[in-house]
């Protein structure tokens, strides 16, 4: 599955500051936070990626539905197959 314009994605409410997302170092005291709107401003692809990982039920096909998604920051991708603008050969 392709996704564009990861950029412009919209939330309701007042998301952008409240939503949270953590990671653990695995070290003491290696909990990480960043809100949703650091992660929009350092790569909005990931933000997809997190909510499509999320909805997905954990088991053996997680992994290889995940790797057929394919997110992107503006229109261009190199996928021909989903443009719909396939040409045919001369």
């Amino acid at each position: 599955m392709v996704i564009i314009n990861a950029e412009k994605v919209r939330f309701s409410g007042n998301k952008e500051e409240k939503k949270v997302y953590y990671r653990h170092s695995g070290y003491p005291g290696g909990l990480k936070s960043v809100t949703l709107e650091e992660m929009m401003q350092a790569d909005p692809t990931r933000v997809i990626e997190k909510a499509v990982k999320g909805m997905l039920p954990t088991n053996r096909l997680r992994a290889v539905r995940l790797k057929k998604l394919k997110v992107y920051v503006g229109e261009a991708h190199p996928h021909l197959a989903q443009t719909g603008t396939i040409e045919k050969g001369d």
